[in-house]
């Protein structure tokens, strides 16, 4: 476990890298090196607002840093993410991994031979929500997520699977536990080329079942979790972080309960307040310096992607898909 300050830097500074960036720049423990973009006016508008160096080239970056968090567009995760660890150099690459199962396991491949931390970008594992339903957490069996938000070009060089409802697919996989058994799925372009509104069904060899429902055409912006599980119901707001479980009392039923307030006793969910995105890159952080284990693995980044690719194979095979002229 090394004390030394980590030497960061940022590859991609569009909206999400410019936070990065922000973040990383003033964590204790963090020598900060600099970011670079391959579009050099970027680069410098970034550099001048951070007050930090902005690098002439990929290389130039990648001589000074131990770690790099990654947030370029998604086709070029695989390359850009293969030369940082040629270089042996962490990464943590934002979600998805790739833009294919191939290449996002390519990359899982390389970061194993290489000896290298591999952390995916899935900062929903840290709202503030999620982390204070965390302890109540037990075998749910049903989970319905909705994911809502204005249209807006970034992200759209995809479908909304893999933009959007990744998040949520990389917390149903979290949060249930087990294989996937089914998928089914539709979904239709509507202001991009790619799908922009989907909603899937997943099946668990458990038994356990999600229904996820992600739209990047909608008027107003929505991010909930509802979860069911025998002990109780939660309800999730993962845009205001907030969240309440209801949870059933032991031995409800001999009591002669007549009231729901006689059934359940309402429990309000709280964690400490805290941004997600600086909480993941914390977490990275730490175990680039060897003090804990990565939080959203390279192999859980792949079983996400894969699930995405399952919905989007249903979507294309869906009856709505194959009705449009």
């Amino acid at each position: 476990m090394s004390t030394a300050p980590v030497r960061v830097g940022v590859i991609g500074t569009g909206a999400l890298g410019f936070h990065h960036a922000r973040l990383l720049r003033r964590m204790p423990g963090v020598a900060f090196a600099g970011i670079y973009d391959k579009n050099p006016a970027r680069a410098a508008e970034v550099a001048q607002q951070l007050d930090t160096t902005a690098l002439p080239s990929l290389g130039a970056l990648l001589e000074r840093v131990d770690a790099v968090t990654v947030a370029v567009p998604t086709p070029a995760h695989t390359a850009v993410g293969l030369a940082v660890l040629e270089r042996g150099v962490a990464l943590l690459m934002e979600k998805p991994l790739a833009d294919s199962v191939a290449a996002a396991e390519q990359l899982v491949r390389r970061a194993a031979e290489r000896g290298m931390v591999l952390q995916v970008g899935h900062v929903e594992r840290f709202n503030r929500a999620v982390r204070a339903a965390a302890p109540y957490l037990d075998e749910p069996r049903f989970l319905q997520i909705d994911r809502l938000a204005p249209f807006q070009p970034r992200g759209t060089d995809v479908a909304v699977i893999l933009d959007l409802m990744i998040h949520d697919l990389d917390l149903v996989l979290e949060l249930v536990g087990a294989d996937v058994s089914d998928v089914r799925a539709t979904g239709i372009p509507i202001l991009t080329p790619h799908v922009d509104i989907a909603n899937a069904r997943i099946e668990f060899a458990n038994g356990a079942i999600a229904n996820v429902t992600a739209s990047r055409v909608s008027r107003e912006r929505t991010r909930k979790l509802r979860i069911f599980q025998p002990t109780g119901y939660f309800s999730l707001d993962l845009a205001q972080g907030s969240g309440d479980f209801f949870r059933l009392r032991p031995g409800w039923q001999g009591i002669g309960a007549t009231t729901l307030e006689q059934i359940v006793e309402h429990v309000r969910l709280d964690a400490p307040e805290a941004e997600p995105l600086k909480l993941e890159l914390e977490s990275f952080l730490r175990a680039v310096r060897g003090e804990e284990a990565v939080v959203v693995s390279g192999a859980a980044g792949a079983q996400a992607l894969a699930l995405a690719c399952r919905v989007a194979d249903a979507v294309q095979a869906s009856p709505l898909a194959n009705a449009r002229p």
